[in-house]
């Protein structure tokens, strides 16, 4: 059965703390563009008040969040126990975009691992918190973060990684602009 709260409570902020997966979801207003959802990993998901959460977000092959973020602002995050007891968790909110050397920047980077590859931290004002019963999800075993994607940016390096971004990382696959085309 669901159960929705008004804010992240301390008991799902220790929940959140205990996954090392969580996934992203978010979607263009076009009836006909693609939704997106993205599994994330590499401890980067932190809370930042009871209604407030973000993540470190790495250099990948699209960037749609960041996109469907700057022409609607709709995200939902899900967290789901691959081990006892069973939960499924999703976050709904309003979330935006903080690239390198945007005012917000200096303030919340430092509340993130100083990983390779780092593309931009995404922030999300939460308005609605839903647990559900996760009796469906199966167990598995967790056996570490992979390290493919930290050693591709430091194999590309810092200026490899910009090259990168700037060949793949401006647009949605729907043609929206992402807030990294605003950049210099």
């Amino acid at each position: 059965m669901a159960k929705l709260f008004d804010c992240i409570t301390e008991e799902l902020q220790e929940f959140i703390a205990t996954q090392h997966l969580f996934f992203v979801g978010s979607a263009p207003l076009s009836p006909t563009g693609h939704i997106n959802l993205s599994p994330k990993g590499l401890e980067s998901f932190r809370i930042l008040s009871p209604n407030r959460v973000g993540y470190l977000d790495l250099t990948g092959s699209g960037n749609e969040t960041s996109a469907h973020l700057q022409e609607n602002g709709r995200i939902t995050f899900l967290f789901c126990a691959f081990q006892e007891p069973p939960k499924i968790l999703r976050l709904y909110g309003q979330g935006y975009v903080i690239v390198p050397g945007s005012p917000e920047w200096d303030a919340f980077a430092p509340l993130f691992p100083a990983l390779p590859g780092i593309r931009q931290i995404i922030i999300a004002d939460i308005e609605r918190v839903q647990t559900s019963c996760g009796f469906g999800v199966p167990l598995y075993e967790y056996q570490g973060q992979r390290d493919t994607l930290v050693n591709w940016a430091i194999k590309k390096g810092e200026q490899g990684v910009q090259e990168y971004q700037q060949q793949k990382n401006l647009t949605s696959i729907d043609g929206l602009p992402t807030p990294l085309s605003n950049l210099p």
